[in-house]
């Protein structure tokens, strides 16, 4: 009867490592101890609970946000070979990816309500139907869940893939055979006379989404285009299209304008969702191969030829921001208190002297490393901001300011929205109080009162003077 309420438990982590790894270690010292397999059962079960447990739920923890399980759906299991420099890039990284084809029946994204996985790479762009458990509802409720998603799109683009594009903010070019073209952007090619193989070199400026690191070479490109919603501001083209590129079916002539011409075409995308969810939207599954990956690269124009595309970089240092091994933030150690005192206290004074400082932290794929900005800022808030101040650092992760409390009591809060390009969003609030002054904390004498006090004592004054004058003179 008793393993009958950790049975579920176990056979959740049955075809994991840790669990054939430790049966295999415990096997021949628990049947020596439980002469049953009921029993056997029972013991290994109660290990489970109190020692492994504890360890499966650090993958769980906000300490080291990187994506670790990764499920990848394949229209083939082809692709792992033919892809497998892009799977070997996060493997070395510590991922743990677990190949599926796309329409399996037994694939499963959550199990007893908990999700299996931490991220969703999308290899599959010829999928109509997902298997049982999984619909485009599903990948979104995922993304929702504050999971990270990858999507790769090219030519054969089903409906179910552009349904998801859609819903993340990005328009796939409505013509299934338009791929883009670019006369002027092309790659030289001995196989390619379409142009339709792209060299670009259109990136986001941005350290935080693709590294430090200059991309020298261009990344190749074959596939369809996209646009940005225009009513989603939270998308962002990380490659772009050049001005002369379109797109087209480059085997019929063109008998109306395209509808997506020139930068307007973003090739790669990304967003992150309010709730710092990532999303990598590409329209060209084979920039993703080993073949592109090895390719030497020529743009059209240009007289330097490269002996590597830059596809391996651009890709890898891309990957390594979807799944919050760069730019993702985190705040602690909040604190405010009076200037002279260490403790917070439970409310203000107006006009008392304060000091506000956090910790802020940036994840490097490893470790916690101190963030170093000069834009962060601290709100003094009630219904609008009083006190709006730029918090100084000391470089090594913590940001500090002091002001003085308005002569407005009521209830405010701290606040601290910072938004920066390529990094987590970071919300923080505190509430606290402010009261005005006590009747017997008041000065006795006010320097702004002086003239009043001068105007009541000479007026007493002249009263005196008038009445001794009237009463006295004859």
């Amino acid at each position: 009867m008793p393993t009958a309420g950790i049975e579920p438990l176990t056979s959740c982590l049955r075809n994991s490592a840790i669990y054939q790894l430790c049966w295999a270690l415990l096997r021949l010292f628990v049947f020596a101890l439980a002469p049953t397999q009921k029993m056997s059962k029972l013991i290994f079960s109660i290990f489970l609970t109190f020692t492994l447990i504890p360890l499966l739920c650090t993958s769980f923890s906000s300490d080291t946000p990187s994506d670790r399980r990764v499920l990848v759906l394949l229209d083939d299991f082809a692709l792992k070979s033919s892809h497998s420099l892009f799977f070997n890039s996060l493997l070395s990284r510590g991922f743990d990816l677990d190949f599926k084809l796309a329409d399996d029946p037994k694939i499963s994204l959550q199990r007893y309500g908990h999700y299996l996985y931490d991220a969703l790479i999308l290899f599959c762009p010829s999928v109509e139907r997902f298997g049982v458990s999984i619909d485009a509802a599903a990948i979104l409720n995922f993304v929702d869940s504050g999971h990270d998603l990858i999507v790769a799109a090219d030519s054969n683009a089903s409906d179910l893939i552009r349904e998801i594009a859609t819903e993340s903010g990005v328009d796939f070019d409505e013509d299934p055979a338009a791929l883009v073209i670019d006369h002027s952007g092309y790659a030289f090619s001995a196989t390619e006379g379409d142009h339709t193989l792209i060299a670009s070199d259109n990136f986001i400026k941005s350290d935080a989404i693709l590294g430090s690191k200059n991309i020298e070479a261009p990344v190749l490109f074959q596939g369809i285009g996209h646009s940005l919603n225009p009513s989603n501001s939270l998308v962002l083209k990380v490659l772009s299209a050049s001005p002369s590129a379109y797109s087209a079916n480059p085997k019929s002539k063109l008998t109306s304008p395209p509808s997506l011409t020139g930068s307007t075409i973003s090739l790669v995308s990304v967003i992150q969702a309010r709730n710092n969810a990532r999303i990598l939207i590409s329209g060209s599954l084979s920039m993703f191969s080993n073949r592109f990956f090895r390719s030497g690269v020529q743009k059209a124009g240009s007289p330097t030829k490269h002996d590597r595309s830059g596809n391996e970089q651009f890709l890898t240092e891309i990957s390594k921001w979807v799944f919050h091994e760069r730019g993702h933030l985190k705040a602690v150690s909040v604190q405010h208190h009076k200037i002279g005192e260490a403790d917070e206290p439970a409310m203000y004074r107006v006009n008392d002297d304060l000091e506000y400082s956090v910790e802020i932290y940036e994840w490097s794929g490893t470790t916690w490393e101190p963030y170093v900005a000069d834009d962060v800022q601290v709100q003094f808030y009630m219904m609008s901001p009083y006190v709006l101040k730029t918090l100084s650092t000391d470089n090594k992760g913590r940001y500090f300011t002091s002001f003085k409390v308005p002569d407005v009591y009521g209830v405010f809060q701290f606040k601290v929205e910072y938004q920066k390009l390529g990094y987590t969003s970071l919300s923080l609030s505190k509430q606290i109080p402010v009261r005005p002054f006590r009747h017997n904390e008041y000065e006795r004498f006010i320097p702004a009162a002086y003239p009043y006090y001068g105007a009541a004592f000479s007026m007493m004054a002249g009263f005196f003077i008038f009445t001794a004058v009237h009463l006295y003179n004859k």
